[in-house]
């Protein structure tokens, strides 16, 4: 099949409805779209019979509304078009009513409080912006997912209420520039990193099984040194699989663009092309399902842990994050003299103001015990939240609240020494990969986000606190009587008072730790130190004002994530318990064993057993440590088990339980090193880094 049949194939989007619906049907539902205005019943009626009878005709039999609940994955119950007739035969139809409402069961999706286990009645409504697709022979609508009372149980909802605020406020402040902007658009292109391993050798591995990460290993004598697998040539097996996944995001309409090895061996990359940020945020989520599915037809299993091997890099989700007007124009778009681009200066401003502001958003929206492994490693960046500029546009910010001007440095060339290369401009910074929040030319880049989160929530953050500073900067603004005064006003006042964020160094550096603190930046290293903030005054208002979530939505999602947190590090810490006592003790015991019979047979013959006894005493010491250990981590979770707040056990969790892990591993660690390898009940991680060929 050829790109332009294969591309989009299996989605309805606007060109198969601009062909099979009346016309003013499709100027109705397009108006509806761009207005956010409501579809009346009529229009979704032809709407909803086109969509089904364009599924049918690619042998499709059911439909299912599918959404986002808050456990990060999506769901799905699934509809069949078959309705009953009067003479008993069936037809194949899908009504506007169904098209736009469905009723799934609400209560045994994570409500944190919104719902108890009697209140059972959900809806899931229709959302026409993000196109319905069809995946696995099911025609999949996009929707959004609510309690009775109207509650967002889900990831969806929120996100649109913030691209809402984040129109309604922008469109203020670009109408004082005299910009005739109809609608603001938030645009997202994110970065997926993951791993691959062969699928068989991962079944050998519980961790790996029911936690997504390696609970133990050994470093292997190679892993990532000698820098060879960053954008090395790709295996052969991975390239099918890359080619393959690729095939199947296009014909879902995701525009897959880019892909290459990542630093880390059996570690790769996949990036999309920007589109609108709730697609975007749909189409991740579809992503990571295909990644998943395509990998086990190939023989591979796709780890999406941030974390899933100690000692080389983990993986990331990085959130290149923009903001556009209807008419094309990229607000971060600096133009060729950003010094004289008032409006481009402004916009820099409210983003510097909203993160330092809103730093604990920031770190809370990735906040995960997955991610809690990967930041601040020296490989993704630090749990401090900061941002990168570069040295001229912060020049710029710097000169204006001093009050002098800005001296421009000369356009320069990269010049390469050899005639043949060509000669080319060079940026005006360069690109900083440790920092957390990074300006790159006409986006920022957000770096923190880990690879198995859903980008909704990084979007709902970086949509709700942006809005809320376009609002403060449009309140002054209007009430001013010189507009280019107004401006140089707010960017003054808001280096003096925000500056303290931009940051264009080394975040992984020890120095930066302690210039952070003497910033009076935060710091909040895990998950637990994090959540407690979603609910302070601060940002109860914040997202109040805005209208994305309530105080109760809110504190319903603190309690969602605390009780994940603690049910994450449980099931971890049960399967080390569970492998260490079932597989790893028994096995270095038999070991031991076989170990001081060889030594009795050497000193039987009369042969020194000095080695066999050393090793055999190694290995007795270890597991007598282990056992230790086992101990201690029971005792751990039973402590965080006996607290009756979701806070209280996720800081015993943190305080207690993981420390006693790493305790624990550490030493089973020391015992893969002290006994041979076929006496060691699973794969190795040389085993599972190079297993892919």
């Amino acid at each position: 099949m050829i790109m332009s049949e294969l591309y989009g194939s299996m989605v309805f989007d606007d060109r198969v409805m601009s062909k099979r619906l009346p016309e003013e049907t499709y100027k109705e539902f397009k108006k509806c779209c761009a207005l956010d205005l409501p579809l009346s019943l009529e229009v979704a009626n032809v709407i909803a019979n086109e969509m089904k009878e364009w599924a049918v005709e690619k042998g499709v039999t059911h439909f299912t509304h599918w959404f986002q609940p808050m456990t990060g994955i999506t769901a799905e119950k699934h509809d069949s078009f078959i309705s009953p007739t009067k003479s008993g035969d069936v037809i194949m139809e899908l009504s506007g009513k169904e098209l736009i409402k469905g009723e799934p069961d609400a209560s045994s999706f994570p409500s944190g409080g919104l719902r108890s286990t009697f209140e059972a009645r959900g809806y899931t409504a229709w959302d026409p912006t993000s196109n319905a697709f069809i995946k696995d022979g099911i025609l999949c609508i996009p929707t959004a997912f609510c309690s009775y009372n109207g509650d967002a149980l889900d990831k969806k909802t929120p996100l649109l209420r913030s691209m809402e605020a984040v129109n309604k406020q922008g469109v203020r402040l670009l109408r004082l520039f005299g910009r005739k902007t109809e609608r603001l658009n938030v645009t997202v292109g994110s970065e997926q990193e993951y791993f691959l391993v062969d699928t068989a050798t991962f079944e050998k591995r519980k961790d790996l099984f029911y936690t997504g990460r390696t609970l133990f290993g050994a470093r292997p004598p190679k892993g990532q040194e000698l820098d060879d697998h960053y954008f090395g040539a790709i295996k052969p097996r991975v390239v099918k699989y890359m080619k393959e996944l690729d095939e199947e995001l296009w014909k879902v309409g995701i525009l897959a663009k880019t892909k290459h090895n990542e630093v880390a061996p059996a570690q790769h990359e996949f990036a999309p092309i920007f589109t609108s940020v709730n697609v975007a945020s749909d189409q991740n989520q579809l992503t990571m399902e295909l990644m998943k599915k395509v990998a086990s037809k190939h023989g591979m299993t796709c780890l999406l842990h941030e974390k899933p091997f100690n000692g080389v890099n983990g993986s990331g989700k990085h959130n290149n994050w923009s903001l556009c007007t209807n008419f094309g124009h990229n607000l971060f778009d600096p133009g060729s003299s950003p010094e004289d681009n008032a409006q481009f200066l402004l916009i820099l401003a409210a983003v510097i103001a909203a993160v330092d502001k809103h730093q604990d958003l920031l770190r809370i929206s990735v906040a995960s015990a997955g991610n809690d492994h990967r930041l601040g490693a020296h490989e993704a960046p630090p749990a401090i939240v900061s941002m990168f500029l570069g040295d001229e546009l912060t020049g710029i910010m710097q000169a204006i609240a001093d009050g002098r001007s800005f001296s421009r440095r000369a356009n320069c060339e990269v010049k390469l020494g050899v005639h043949v290369l060509p000669q080319f401009a060079m940026d005006r910074s360069d690109r900083n990969r440790t920092s957390p929040f990074a300006f790159t030319g006409n986006k920022f880049e957000f770096r923190m986000p880990g690879s198995a989160q859903s980008i909704t929530g990084v979007n709902v953050v970086l949509n709700t606190m942006i809005a809320e500073q376009f609002e403060e900067f449009a309140d002054e603004l209007e009430k001013a009587d010189d507009l280019q005064a107004g401006i140089s006003k707010i960017i003054k006042r808001v280096m003096n008072e925000h500056g303290r964020i931009i940051f264009n160094g080394n975040n992984y550096s020890d120095e930066w730790v302690e210039e952070a603190k003497k910033r009076g930046l935060l710091n909040l290293k895990s998950t637990m130190d994090a959540l407690p903030y979603l609910t302070s005054p601060k940002n109860i208002k914040l997202f109040e004002s805005q209208h994305v979530f309530t105080e109760r939505e809110l504190r319903s999602r603190q309690e969602v994530y605390m009780e994940a947190y603690c049910r994450l590090v449980n099931i971890e810490a049960m399967t080390m318990l569970d492998m260490t006592t079932m597989e790893i003790l028994p096995s270095a015991i038999k070991y031991k064993g076989e170990l001081v019979k060889t030594a009795k047979n050497s000193i039987k013959v009369g042969v020194d057993a000095k080695a066999e006894t050393d090793a055999a005493n190694t290995v007795a010491g270890l597991v007598n440590e282990a056992n230790v250990k086992v101990a201690a981590l029971k005792k751990a979770l039973n402590n965080a088990h006996g607290f009756s707040t979701t806070l209280e056990c996720g800081n015993c969790f943190r305080d207690e339980v993981i420390p006693a892990m790493d305790d624990l591993r550490k030493t089973c660690d020391e015992l893969e090193l002290n006994v041979a390898k076929e006496n060691w009940p699973f794969p190795n991680y040389g085993d599972l880094l190079f297993s892919v060929h």
